[in-house]
């Protein structure tokens, strides 16, 4: 397998294991498919932080962990990370208080509270730390396949 095709593959299955992972907790909670949790965001664990530390790993592993390529990599996870768990989280926070003054204000009007933002758009420091366990840790079992 090439260099390329190895972090490519360690990114996607990690993004594509989380996701299902999602799915797979939802149907034993609520019993009940929920398709739309394959794709959405937030939510146990990070989708966003496994796919970039998978990749950041897998390059680590095919190029060193000294050299420049992992360097660029480990730098842009971080600022997806910190995203993922700062600002996405505080648009999460803010689209629930939203919601909740669409109900009070406007509840004598349903035609105009029935529209409700997206509240689980980011992650807590925990999702995001697990998130990019997964990914290192799928990257390392892709490396060793």
């Amino acid at each position: 397998m090439g260099e390329g095709l190895e972090v490519i593959i360690s990114a996607v299955l990690s993004n594509f294991l989380a996701q299902f992972y999602k799915f797979v907790s939802h149907l034993i909670v609520n019993k009940e498919f929920n398709f739309k949790r394959l794709f959405q965001t937030g939510g146990m664990p990070s989708s966003h932080s496994s796919f970039m530390m998978g990749m950041t790993t897998s390059v680590g592993l095919v190029k060193g962990f000294n050299t420049a390529e992992f360097a660029i990599a480990l730098t842009i996870s971080f600022v997806v990370m910190y995203d993922a768990a700062g600002l996405r989280r505080a648009v999460g926070r803010q689209a629930s208080v939203l919601n909740q003054i669409l109900v009070e204000v406007f509840s004598e009007h349903p035609h105009l509270s029935g529209q409700k933002f997206r509240e689980l758009l980011g992650h807590t420091p925990v999702e995001v730390f697990i998130g990019a366990a997964l990914g290192a840790a799928i990257a390392v079992l892709v490396h060793w396949w």
